[in-house]
């Protein structure tokens, strides 16, 4: 009963949140003090994060190592691997289109008539420096799974554990069992130390809520309410559409997923971090069903590869940002625009703020006004909310749909015995 609690005080968190922060921002006097003000809710928010944080690397670690070592074969991950990067690349797709759809239907950046001021310099707040399809591949093969865990570098862990988890099923078939064993004790320990941390999430939701409201004001809000209201608008879209095809593939049994996953959309939600949503999508997956050994490998394989409201995301501000500036694009530029989105948001992986970044690293590709970039970053937390709210819908449905299709009972290798995995059909418990 207390869990079931949650989602209900983390809403009031957002509420408080919103009230809160409207009240220093009117009361504060000036722009310096409500950026003070903000400053020790920001406080708050980090050390909710970084408790966050805390978790992450062992939790990702102990789920992924167990589940390979009772996968027992390598075709297994493969099997799996290759059917979930299907999903990505198909959701990523559909997502960049609808986004690209919608700010064509509507063009939010229409009227703002802003100039393009040759040969000058934009102040813009992001460092695209490290940002590159080279830079991303070689990232992601660690050089050391201290530094990895160290920086929550999740797709250099997914790589280690393929390698331990292997190794670990090898040694597991010569009648070692006990390192699995501790493994599986780990995987225990860290979802108890999860739960400690989560009875802290409404205050660091609310925290988050009122440092952004006391920083930009409702005002902000209304200023730019069209490009928001639109934005919210694709994102109800994309959410039907993932839900429609979850649907097809899970039948009614997608609505009691998203029942499950109630909490880890809110946090992802008021946080705008998918950190934070991590350690109860897992848990919701594996109480909607979802076999260990498949949860525990698409799931982190999806922060990198299936960021679905990022790609709607970056569709619609680089769009944006041509029409403020009156520049037209025909549909083939917007057809390659797509197509460039496709390769270089596999970038994104370990850099801050990324959807942002990958914006600015594409701008120039087209020649649009990086400057352009500006016009959007003041409201980008609160697009950032939506977007990361959505991201855990879109792997929480993926990683489900993975698991549907996989067999009730494990290929086992020769001298092994076969796993067992729950069956689809077994009741579910939705709080």
């Amino acid at each position: 009963m207390k869990k079931n609690k949650l989602p209900r005080r983390i809403a009031i968190g957002i509420v408080l949140g919103v009230l809160v922060g409207w009240a220093c921002h009117h009361f504060a006097g000036s722009e310096q003090s409500a950026k003070e003000i903000a400053a020790y809710f920001s406080m708050v928010t980090d050390i909710f994060l970084r408790l966050i944080k805390m978790i992450i690397a062992p939790l990702v670690f102990a789920t992924l190592v167990g589940g390979i070592a009772s996968m027992g074969n390598s075709r297994s991950v493969g099997r799996i691997g290759m059917r979930a990067m299907a999903w990505f690349v198909t959701a990523s797709v559909i997502s960049l289109m609808i986004g690209m759809g919608l700010v064509n239907l509507f063009q939010p950046g229409a009227g703002l008539n802003m100039e393009v001021v040759q040969h000058a310099t934009a102040a813009v707040p992001v460092n695209t420096g490290d940002f590159s399809l080279k830079t991303f591949i070689s990232h992601v093969f660690p050089r050391s799974i201290a530094e990895a865990m160290a920086n929550n570098e999740i797709l250099q862990i997914v790589v280690f554990s393929l390698f331990f988890g292997f190794a670990l099923a090898g040694a597991k078939r010569a009648g070692y069992t006990k390192i699995t064993d501790s493994i599986e004790e780990l995987a225990k320990v860290m979802f108890k130390i999860t739960d400690y941390v989560m009875a802290f999430a409404p205050i660091g939701v609310f925290a988050a809520i009122a440092s952004a409201i006391t920083t930009q004001g409702l005002g902000l809000l209304v200023d730019y309410g069209k490009l928001i209201a639109e934005f919210y608008l694709g994102i109800v879209i994309l959410w039907a559409v993932l839900f429609g095809a979850g649907y097809a593939f899970l039948g009614r049994s997608v609505f009691d997923l998203g029942k499950l996953i109630r909490e880890p959309i809110l946090l992802a939600f008021s946080t705008a971090s998918s950190e934070s949503a991590y350690p109860k999508t897992i848990e919701a997956l594996e109480k909607f069903g979802a076999p260990k050994r498949v949860s525990s490998f698409v799931l982190p394989l999806g922060y990198s590869f299936n960021l679905d409201g990022s790609m709607m995301y970056q569709a619609f501000a680089i769009m944006f940002i041509a029409q403020a500036y009156n520049i037209d694009l025909s549909f083939t530029q917007q057809l390659l625009i797509l197509l460039t989105l496709m390769v270089t948001s596999k970038g994104m992986a370990g850099v801050a703020r990324a959807s942002v970044v990958v914006v600015a690293a594409t701008l120039p590709m087209f020649n649009l006004p990086e400057a352009g970039l500006l016009l959007i970053i003041g409201i980008d937390q609160f697009l950032d909310m939506a977007r990361t709210a959505t991201n855990v819908v879109g792997n929480s449905i993926a990683t489900a749909v993975v698991a549907k299709s996989e067999p009730h009972e494990e290929p086992a290798e020769e001298g092994q015995a076969q796993v067992p995995v729950r069956s689809r059909s077994e009741p579910v418990s939705v709080a």
